[in-house]
């Protein structure tokens, strides 16, 4: 589980095939093998870590990606040099700074479109349709990880407010248009919608 409050930036060093090898801000000792991190809001699990590598004080681990993850995620365009959001699983206790972030991408969306709005950015996004309907003003949304408010909707796309702190601190300060990011919908309206189609199936 997490909240979709980046908690540091990773550097994909290495891929090879399906495993991915990312250079971390992470102390070595904080991490475990078979603990969980969200990349670019995939939920992957460390299966290495390397030991006798450091980047500066951080640290290099690897992932192992499947294939329906690389179908429904960017994951699979990813090169060496790419910038990641990068966040720690939710210990419990822990503060909930964003929104419940699983870790379990439902497709890629599109950036159509980004301006400056003040010391901010506004972004315009494309969803795939069957989505759609789960983005709601005043919503939140998880886009490459980022736990994000919807501001407004129009149809198939909808535009999110990017404050310069996130700019800074995310990957968020990259990405341009045509650009395409991972989303994941709220838990809270992907149920919502399954209870409304559940109880219009009783009716």
């Amino acid at each position: 589980m997490f909240t979709g409050i980046v908690s540091g930036l990773g550097t994909l060093v290495e891929r090879r095939g399906s495993r991915f090898v990312i250079a971390a801000p992470y102390k070595k000792k904080s991490l475990e093998e078979g603990a969980s991190v969200a990349c670019d809001g995939c939920c992957l699990t460390l299966v290495d870590i390397d030991k006798a590598k450091e980047k500066g004080a951080g640290s290099v681990f690897a992932v192992e990606v499947s294939n329906e993850t690389l179908a429904h995620t960017t994951l699979g365009t990813w090169q060496p040099g790419q910038r990641i959001n990068l966040e720690r699983a939710l210990a419990l206790g822990e503060e909930l700074g964003g929104h419940i972030v699983t870790g379990h991408v439902d497709a890629r969306a599109k950036v159509v479109s980004r301006y400056p709005d003040g010391d901010s950015v506004r972004v315009l996004i494309e969803v795939p349709p069957e989505l759609a309907g789960f983005v709601a003003p005043k919503g939140s949304i998880a886009l490459n990880g980022v736990s994000l408010t919807v501001n407004d909707v129009d149809g198939e796309r909808f535009g999110v407010n990017i404050i310069p702190y996130t700019l800074t601190h995310t990957t968020w300060g990259d990405r341009q248009p045509g650009d395409l990011v991972n989303l994941e919908v709220d838990l809270l309206a992907r149920y919502v919608a399954r209870l409304s189609q559940y109880e219009s199936r009783r009716t």
